[in-house]
């Protein structure tokens, strides 16, 4: 598709992720064994015919550029346009000491990209939505519509009380703009807008010589009634990760076999880095239940509705139980984990026991020996 530019924003860090956002950006959490978050949105771009990418960097983006590399798994490494990375807050000294205020900011940061962009529209994502969007349907969609913003909206059970919401009318024109709600109301925001370049360039100017930052405050809520706000109503599984609990949940939801044929259809597959390891394998004794296991996995104890990323090994006589364990972690023989989730290297001795909660998973932080 000749005529879509896409451009996905990676923050820093979300407070309610604790451990997990440590040392990352939460775009480069891993999610759904072998995959990391930013690869749905990556996905649903090139699935959609987009040929350039840009990635707006934050702090502690290190993980996430390792895991994009040059963007050849997306088939994003191009001599002209492919994936660029965008670091527009590298003049800080110290990540952290300024958050991350908003998209308007992070733009006027790279304007001399965007003057760059080859094509005539524009969509905007964030990196840590989880979904498998038509994209090519909702460009189609806000071309014809003549809009001047489409706002992609989710229309599921999972409100978030940080999120952005839509109320609008017959037609599909938004007449409200909601956020900080007690009561979420309307439609929810899966953050995804569709708009032309020009307009994109013309917002940023105008916001950056006022000194604003916030994308929906001072674009979608200030500029409702003269912009053309349309929406685009998904009714399929979309996933906003704010917090450790919601991470849980929508990892666990993973193991339902309807979700996952939806989320990975194969009309619109969701591509990876390959983590270059053997095929998982299960001892005689082992035992693995309802699982999702990527490759390089050693099970030799008993792993029972649980998410396995690459080169989990869980020894002999050692339970896991409704848990999500990232890469090389350790389960030593004998141990018993429930409603965990563990980081990357950790190393569950043997005889250890951990259990948690379904309302309140305990969260292993990244090299821990317990």
């Amino acid at each position: 598709m000749n005529g879509l530019h896409g451009i996905i924003f990676s923050y820093e860090k979300r407070n309610d992720l604790r451990e997990l956002s440590e040392i990352r950006s939460s775009a480069s959490i891993p999610f759904g064994g072998r995959y990391r978050m930013v690869d749905f949105a990556l996905s649903n771009l090139v699935n959609a015919g987009v040929t350039d990418v840009g990635v707006v960097l934050h702090g502690r983006y290190q993980s996430m550029v390792d895991h994009l590399g040059t963007g050849k798994v997306w088939d994003l490494s191009r001599k002209r346009g492919g994936l660029r990375i965008l670091p527009p807050f590298n003049y800080q000294k110290d990540w952290g000491t300024m958050p991350f205020r908003g998209k308007l900011e992070a733009l006027a940061g790279v304007r001399t990209y965007l003057d760059t962009i080859r094509q005539d529209y524009v969509a905007l994502m964030e990196g840590d939505l989880v979904a498998n969007l038509p994209l090519a349907d909702i460009y189609e969609d806000h071309v014809k519509s003549s809009a001047d913003i489409t706002v992609v909206c989710g229309n599921d059970s999972f409100a978030t009380a940080d999120g952005t919401y839509f109320e609008k009318n017959a037609e599909g024109r938004v007449t409200e703009v909601l956020y900080n709600l007690n009561t979420p109301r309307g439609y929810r925001g899966l953050e995804v807008y569709i708009l032309s370049t020009k307009l994109l360039k013309e917002l940023v100017d105008e916001c950056h010589a006022k000194d604003q930052f916030s994308w929906r405050r001072d674009v979608l809520r200030a500029k409702k009634d003269t912009l053309n706000l349309r929406t685009y109503i998904w009714e399929g599984f979309a996933a906003q990760v704010r917090s450790v609990q919601e991470y849980y949940d929508r990892s666990m939801q993973l193991l339902d076999p309807a979700i996952r044929a939806e989320l990975f259809t194969a009309q619109r597959p969701i591509r990876a880095k390959g983590a270059d390891k053997a095929s998982t394998y299960v001892g005689s004794d082992g035992r693995c239940v309802n699982s999702l296991v990527a490759e390089g996995c050693r099970i030799e104890g008993t792993v029972e509705n649980s998410v396995l990323v690459p080169g989990v090994v869980v020894e002999a006589g050692a339970v896991v139980r409704n848990s999500v364990l990232f890469k090389e972690t350790v389960v030593s023989a004998n141990s018993q984990l429930a409603y965990v989730i563990a980081d990357k290297d950790v190393i569950v001795q043997q005889g250890r026991s951990l259990m948690g909660h379904a309302t309140y998973p305990i969260v292993i932080a990244k090299g821990s020996v317990v």
